[in-house]
């Protein structure tokens, strides 16, 4: 075999081809200008997906509840504190407008 046949490609052109399954695409930009409009819903869903990608689990069994319920808080709460951080080049300055 050649040596080239053997190099692996990073990242990968199929996501299934990854260690860790890929990532999954739904999950969405919650930035301005990209999305206008952040809701803490959409911030609360976007931290809910990250949490059962990392975990395997769409939903935790009784006993992993606590710990899963826990981990999208806390997720949900730095991308809360990231997005309000961010500044945008272009945008007006100024605090973040609140989320509602």
């Amino acid at each position: 075999m050649h040596a080239a046949s053997q190099v692996r490609r990073w990242p990968p052109l199929w996501p299934a081809a990854s260690p860790l399954g890929g990532f999954s695409r739904s999950i969405k930009t919650l930035r301005p200008p990209v999305t206008p409009e952040v809701h803490d819903e959409d911030i609360r869903a976007a931290a809910l997906q990250y949490v059962r990608k990392l975990s395997g689990f769409c939903a935790p069994a009784a006993h992993n509840r606590e710990v899963f319920d826990q981990a999208v808080e806390s997720i949900a709460a730095a991308t809360q504190d990231l997005l309000d951080g961010l500044q945008v080049r272009g945008s007006a300055a100024g605090p973040a407008a609140p989320r509602q």
